[in-house]
């Protein structure tokens, strides 16, 4: 009797199938505390910093000192993430800007007001850097795109709900903010110490994980140096430039396009936000899954093309449907940046020193930092056109950048024939 054909194999588990780890959830869940407390906060800072009779260039120095301290601190971060490790650094960094934030809402001065928040913003990018790093080496590739996704809804959802949950706290009265603020990241503290794993799950090569010396060789992990030879991470740097960028253009020139252009009340620049999040949020998983199964570097091309065309909506002639429009494009182009670059990030970063993950943090917090000052002093100069002219034109560069390195990955050395 002849024995049966043997079974066909079970299929293989697409990217989709295949569940995330749990630290993708503990992570996500930090980032949503964070996300409410700032979404609560950002709102009552330069009004707060007004109270102790500065100016209003004074008053936005606090915003900026925020991400300037966050900027200068993050090549230093990156290297205390080699020494003692990703989850000690992120819960120390929650701690720093709790207790920061928590004292900023006594403060008597201005003075003490600018150093507290700078303190705040050093914890930041130990918190940020961290929970990269953390994404980076205990993700597997195959949903790395749907794990940064999901970290980054987390964050839109709570920035949506923090503003929602603030009007009444500043009510109360403006120091509210900060102790609540406080809080929530208290909570958050508390989440990282108790469940995040004391070492990820992979890279399982490296005898001590905060060291970086590997079991079988004493030469340190690889730096920035060796991840700046790789294209796509030099794709996905020129992408978190324009994507903050961009962002950072669109929560702060585009209420005052709205009322100065379009004749329109604030609510409206409150609407045209919440349509550019509704967009985001309907993306970000549908891009993390594309980015998993199809590659990064599209989803970093459809974000360029998708934001440049959206502040080039914003420079033709003011008219209300064009503005509509162009947030909900500018949605679009907001979730695929956030996830096709992000997701490179965490391929290159894998088993490599915190110095990339931090430069690219660093370089993020450039494009926040200079992209509405600039975009600013164009509009005074010459009109909002050049102002998101300029933005387009730099999301535009994004996208080429990208399109460029697909070609050449699809057209790479053929097979010898010989």
């Amino acid at each position: 009797m002849s024995s049966p054909p043997p079974a066909d194999p079970p299929p293989a588990a697409s990217p989709s199938d295949l569940p995330l780890p749990r630290i993708v959830y503990v992570l996500s869940a930090i980032a949503l505390c964070v996300a409410v407390g700032f979404g609560i906060l950002a709102p009552a800072v330069p009004v707060f910093a007004r109270d102790f009779g500065v100016g209003r260039t004074a008053a936005a120095l606090v915003v900026s000192m925020f991400a300037a301290a966050r900027m200068a601190s993050a090549l230093g971060v990156g290297k205390l993430i080699d020494v003692i490790g990703p989850r000690q650094v992120l819960g120390a960094g929650l701690v720093i800007v709790a207790v920061s934030s928590g004292v900023a809402g006594l403060s008597q001065t201005y003075v003490q007001l600018l150093v507290l928040r700078g303190a705040g913003g050093v914890g930041s990018a130990m918190f940020t850097v961290a929970a990269s790093s953390l994404l980076a080496q205990a993700i597997p590739s195959a949903v790395r795109g749907r794990a940064m996704s999901l970290w980054s809804g987390a964050f839109l959802f709570g920035s949506v709900l923090g503003p929602v949950i603030g009007a009444p706290l500043l009510a109360i009265g403006l120091r509210a903010p900060f102790f609540f603020y406080a809080a929530t990241l208290s909570v958050a503290a508390l989440v990282a110490y108790v469940a995040l794993p004391r070492s990820p799950r992979r890279a399982r090569r490296d005898t001590d994980l905060g060291t970086g010396i590997t079991a079988d060789d004493d030469e340190p992990r690889e730096g920035i140096r060796e991840a700046w030879r790789l294209p796509q991470f030099r794709v996905a740097l020129v992408a978190d430039l324009a994507g903050s960028w961009t962002m950072s253009v669109r929560l702060a020139i585009v209420p005052l396009f709205v009322t100065e252009m379009l004749l329109l009340g604030d609510a409206w620049s409150g609407y045209g936000l919440a349509i550019a999040a509704a967009a985001n949020a309907a993306l970000l998983i549908p891009f993390g899954r594309w980015s998993d199964s199809r590659g990064r570097l599209g989803i970093v091309a459809i974000g360029g093309v998708a934001s440049a065309l959206a502040m080039g909506l914003l420079a033709a002639p003011a008219a209300l449907w064009i503005f509509v429009l162009a947030m909900a494009i500018s949605g679009i182009g907001s979730a695929a940046q956030a996830v096709g670059p992000g997701a490179i990030l965490g391929d290159v970063a894998n088993g490599r020193r915190g110095s990339v993950i931090a430069t690219y943090q660093m370089i993020g917090d450039v494009g926040s930092l200079v992209g509405p000052l600039t975009a600013g002093l164009l509009v005074d100069l010459g009109g909002y056109g050049w102002g998101f002219g300029v933005t387009a034109a730099l999301s535009a560069v994004s996208a080429a950048i990208a399109v460029t390195a697909t070609r050449r990955a699809r057209s790479g050395p053929r097979p010898s024939t010989g």
